[in-house]
């Protein structure tokens, strides 16, 4: 008996997928743990396997669909030897055809008015053609609704079966939109405005990540009451420390970046100042005893935040090896759910870009969100001189919901001095 490959659900979340790429074509003999297809969510491009062994009979869903529902069946694996029948659509059929009895065709009052439907003169059973013509039961069942000879018709399936796509109906008719979830409720439509009139301009196709992006942050920005403040840091002492700890990491292949040692400082931060390490829980909130980070990822698709788990109780080393690990994989699409769910707080550090200060939005539905700016060379009082200096602005997004003003002033305290005397960071 035929197996059915259905869209797989790649993370507790999702809800549909894109198809990107199959990796099989029909008549391909698969082994359990054979890669078969590429399928892209919101965060990334998966890859999907086969559970068990046999020979691809059908693809039901082409490469590039968008917005495939999980469960849909993607396409059929059968027995070796064995014919794989196509999938009966009821649905679909009746849409175009109206009900059809199985055993006698229907009294003509009940024929359903569509002026393209010839009634059938004889019964729909498909024992009536097992002597004469190999048939498929969608084929059968759609031939009699429309009053087809089958008896003229050649077949392109296996052995020469008549299947659907040899009636020369639409192809609508092989995959019915699924229907939403009863409880889900669409939002306002928001009115967006088309492009001036006049202008040069090229349209781009959004991707799956990109609208999910638009999506979270659109109501992150809506529904969270965000409020901000900024600690300017002197990277120096911490630029001094990175130097010389690379030098004796150089040998190990393991090259600290500011990144590495803002995310340790982070964490170290939210140790100090735990109700700052909290998430809105409606009537609840919910206070971690571990600093999971979600840390920013620029790719080509958008952005994404790999989760770095547990980093209070990371080596500054061990940050630096993971945190290469997930950005290499989510700019080659190769992330896991595992390696992007959960992370109590994020870090986006857009210095690099030499940006000198950045207002981030918070990621829901966590509580805070770090952005690190550029460091730049500017007066400072430094031990009671006015010295230049390199200084960060560090600005925090915080939910007001979970997080006052006080507890936000007391983890941005934290955060300047630890960076600011990074040999704590150490222990």
């Amino acid at each position: 008996m035929a197996t059915e490959l259905k869209m797989p659900a790649l993370s507790p979340t999702m809800e549909k997928g894109t198809l990107a790429k199959w990796l099989v074509k029909a008549g391909d003999v698969v082994k359990a743990g054979d890669l078969i297809a590429e399928i892209e969510t919101d965060k990334a491009t998966m890859e999907f396997e086969a559970d068990e062994e046999g020979v691809v009979a059908q693809i039901l869903v082409p490469d590039g669909s968008e917005d495939v529902a999980v469960g849909t069946v993607l396409a059929l694996l059968a027995e070796e030897g064995e014919v794989a029948p196509e999938p009966v659509l009821e649905e679909a059929v009746t849409a175009i055809a109206g009900p059809v009895e199985e055993a006698a065709p229907p009294p003509a009052a009940k024929v359903p008015a569509v002026t393209d439907i010839a009634p059938a003169s004889t019964p729909f059973p498909r024992a009536q053609f097992a002597d004469k013509v190999k048939v498929s039961p969608l084929a059968a069942r759609v031939a009699h609704a429309k009053g087809i000879d089958l008896g003229v018709i050649t077949g392109t399936g296996p052995n020469g079966r008549i299947v659907r796509a040899d009636l020369g109906l639409p192809a609508s008719i092989a995959a019915p939109a699924p229907s939403a979830p009863a409880s889900f409720t669409p939002a306002p439509a928001i009115a967006i405005a088309p492009p001036p009139e006049g202008v040069p301009v090229e349209t781009v196709k959004l991707s799956g990540m990109r609208k999910t992006i638009a999506r979270r942050l659109t109501e992150s920005k809506q529904q969270v009451p965000h409020f901000y403040l900024t600690a300017r840091c002197n990277l120096d002492p911490l630029l001094k420390l990175r130097g010389e700890l690379n030098a004796g990491l150089e040998s190990r292949g393991i090259k600290l970046s500011v990144n590495d040692m803002l995310m340790k400082a982070l964490a170290m931060a939210l140790v100090a100042v735990p109700d700052a390490n909290v998430q809105f829980g409606g009537d609840v909130l919910h206070r971690f005893s571990r600093v999971d980070i979600s840390m920013a990822v620029a790719i080509d698709r958008g952005l994404i935040t790999p989760v770095i788990k547990g980093v209070d109780t990371l080596s500054l080393s061990a940050i630096a090896l993971q945190a290469k690990e997930l950005a290499t994989k989510a700019r080659d699409g190769k992330l896991a759910p595992e390696d992007y769910q959960g992370g109590t707080v994020s870090l986006s550090n857009l210095g690099m870009f030499g940006i000198d200060e950045m207002f981030p939005v918070i990621n829901p539905p966590q509580a805070l969100i770090l952005g690190a700016a550029a460091g730049i060379a500017q007066p400072w009082n430094v031990n009671g001189e006015i010295k230049l200096a390199t200084i960060m602005a560090a600005t925090a997004s915080f939910d007001h919901r979970a997080i006052d003003g006080a507890v936000a002033a007391q983890f941005m305290k934290a955060f300047k001095e630890l960076v600011e005397n990074p040999i704590t960071i150490l222990g």
